[in-house]
């Protein structure tokens, strides 16, 4: 491409550069950083069929049977589901924003104890309004959002690990609340979180049932059912698969919101100041205003994560909501790699199927082909291998002590992860801040502005030759 002198001649050209060609039509619609969802929906369906195929064929080879191991698969996804909903509304707090929030678990109690608050009975022990099961999802979103509005403005100012102490503690405050005896029971018609007891026939199986008795999801189970029954898989398997191909949906739209958020001028904003804040700032952006919106609605996130957790169970209490759940999180977030949505989805996957439920499933397959008479003790397994019975050891810590494997796969896990992949399966893909690919060398980047190290940035650096020209990114004048 030629352009004019400083002295007007318009003969004159500049030497070519590798890089500095004519953009044609095509390449300025690719100046726009968009995300691959085909590719990356591609990935995603890869890695979850390889794993449910991985898990049939070992699971009926083994002789865990064809009901116990899609039981596995169902659990597997369920999980797979939630912690892919945790990492992602968690990517949005640390991926985009760099704000280490490790307080999920407390987020989640609120959306939790809200929905079931909103919904039990109002002749229950304790008493709940008996609201519909959406407004009791919508409250627990919105009360999760307030309370992270309430906690970011006060520590607006406080940074990095000072900020995560705060979210720690804030977290465990109100898994102690719900838990201590003056929430128990309120007023006369005793409104309460039921203390350490919890609250029992709530939401649970009635979101199940709710889901049952709409039109189209009804016909469609209840079909399924008959078919599951005939080739031996339980109804109840097939009822809480239908509940997780609803997370499967919200898993899909909390993808899309995200990745919309993450390029929107907003998003570009959140990852300017992971970057550098103060530069953010410099450049005119609002950034305390964009770290507080991003908080709030990574809170009510987390708080729908927790409502759609708890609509599969009969049963909700303190325990379900220690520090552990926000670690299974970042775990999550940390094997797909913080910073991509697809990483996400793919580390809340892979922590469900390997490391959260793989271990439960090799006990499944030794009690179904050595049995349940295992030494309870590691001297009594140690005893019998000096006599000359392996299985006992075996047994013992593959089936007594699997949920103890269960952290040291995930230490080892880490441990080779910090070594080979820092940055995760798809950390490499982290979205850079700006709204088009600096990487460019091309006069124009974006409708007809100048890329950077233009000849528009020489001149306003005081050089006007070719030299300094090509030293600075191999640009020409115009």
């Amino acid at each position: 491409m030629s352009g004019s002198d400083p002295d007007g001649d318009p003969e004159t050209d500049t030497a070519e550069v590798p890089g500095d060609e004519e953009p044609d039509d095509s390449d300025e619609p690719s100046a726009v950083i968009r995300p691959e969802w085909r590719s990356d929906l591609l990935l995603v369906a890869k890695v979850v069929l390889a794993t449910y195929v991985g898990f049939f064929v070992v699971g009926v080879l083994s002789g865990a049977g064809v009901n116990a191991t899609v039981g596995t698969i169902q659990s597997i996804t369920f999980f797979g589901a939630i912690f892919a909903l945790g990492a992602l509304a968690l990517n949005l707090h640390w991926g985009y924003t760099g704000m280490f929030n490790i307080g999920i678990a407390g987020f989640m109690a609120i959306g939790a104890y809200t929905l079931s608050i909103a919904v039990a009975s109002p002749d229950g022990s304790p008493a709940g309004f008996g609201l519909p099961i959406p407004v009791g999802i919508v409250l627990g979103t919105i009360a999760a959002g307030l309370a992270g509005l309430v906690l970011v403005i006060p520590t607006l100012r406080v940074r990095a690990d000072y900020f995560a102490i705060v979210t720690l503690g804030f977290s465990e405050i109100v898994r102690l609340s719900v838990q201590s005896r003056s929430l128990r029971e309120i007023g006369d018609t005793a409104y309460g979180t039921g203390g350490g007891q919890g609250i029992r026939a709530t939401p649970v199986d009635s979101v199940v049932g709710w889901l049952f008795d709409q039109p189209i999801v009804g016909d469609v189970g209840g079909v399924l059912i008959v078919i599951g029954e005939t080739v031996g898989i339980a109804s109840s398997v097939l009822e809480r698969g239908i509940y997780t191909l609803v997370l499967i949906l919200f898993v899909i739209a909390f993808y899309v919101l995200l990745t919309r958020i993450a390029h929107s001028p907003f998003g570009r904003v959140l990852k300017a100041i992971r970057e550098d804040e103060l530069a953010a700032k410099s450049l005119g952006k609002r950034t305390d205003r964009a770290k507080i919106a991003a908080f709030a609605l990574g809170c009510a996130l987390m708080g729908l994560v927790g409502t759609l957790w708890m609509g599969s169970r009969t049963h909700i209490s303190p325990d379900n909501f220690m520090p552990l759940i926000t670690f299974y999180v970042f775990v999550a977030l940390i094997v797909g790699g913080a910073g991509s949505n697809t990483g996400s989805v793919i580390g809340g996957f892979a922590f469900a199927a390997f490391i959260f439920e793989g271990p439960r499933f090799v006990r499944t397959m030794v009690r179904a082909n050595l049995g349940t008479d295992f030494p309870r003790t590691a001297h009594g397994a140690f005893a019998e291998l000096g006599a000359g019975d392996p299985s006992a050891l075996i047994g013992y810590v593959l089936y007594q002590q699997a949920d103890e494997v269960r952290y040291i796969v995930l230490g080892v896990v880490l441990i080779v992860l910090m070594i080979k992949r820092p940055d995760g399966l798809l950390g490499h893909r982290k979205e850079i801040a700006a709204g088009v690919d600096l990487s460019r060398r091309g006069p124009v980047a974006d409708g007809g502005r100048p890329a950077v190290g233009s000849d528009d940035d020489s001149a306003s650096a005081g050089t006007g030759t070719d030299e300094s020209a090509a030293t600075n990114g191999g640009d020409h004048h115009e």
